[in-house]
């Protein structure tokens, strides 16, 4: 059977209550069997170790055409805590169920002059919602989007579309992270 301990800082003056609530139920404190911080409800921690978070992006330039949305190659990345984000089908795919925060965004070169660039966000294959981003007249398209994923099988992906006729898209990222695990 473990033990527990409870030992003071003999250079600390303060005193630690552990008071229990006005209840009529039992409840049990487990601690974790690992060495650390205790989380309390007043940490600043905003994302504890484990948790999801990544940025994936183009690394070199192509063209698309005109008049279709068309899914955005991100090929690399900056980081991926959990290795969630598969970069040989640009997709975002996380392990945990929540609320994520996924930003994204892409840029033509600037060579020809689109009238609308929109990048849209994709859930499981379809439209999530609408674009996260629409720039008329623009070589820069940006937004986020609070999306629920089940964490197993949702994912997500960036889609763009340019009104002229061909552009080169010069740049694309999309990035997100947990803010909160259902």
């Amino acid at each position: 059977m473990s033990k527990i301990a409870l030992t003071g800082d003999a250079s600390g003056t303060g005193t630690l209550t552990i008071a229990a609530p006005n209840t009529n139920t039992d409840r049990t404190l487990t601690l974790p069997d690992e060495a650390g911080t205790v989380l309390t409800s007043a940490s600043t921690t905003v994302l504890p170790k484990g948790n999801s978070a990544f940025r994936a992006y183009l690394s070199s330039a192509y063209n698309i055409s005109s008049g279709t949305f068309t899914k955005i190659t991100l090929d690399a990345e900056d980081f991926d805590l959990n290795n969630e984000f598969d970069t040989s089908n640009s997709r975002f795919t996380p392990t945990v169920a929540g609320y994520y925060w996924i930003s994204a965004a892409f840029a033509n070169n600037g060579a020809s002059s689109p009238s609308r660039l929109i990048a849209r966000l994709h859930k499981n294959g379809s439209v999530f919602s609408f674009a996260v981003g629409d720039q008329v007249t623009g070589y820069t398209v940006s937004g986020g989007k609070l999306m629920y994923f089940n964490g197993a099988t949702d994912y997500v992906e960036l889609y763009g579309y340019i009104i002229a006729g061909t552009a080169e898209v010069s740049g694309a990222e999309m990035s997100g992270y947990l803010v909160r695990a259902a």
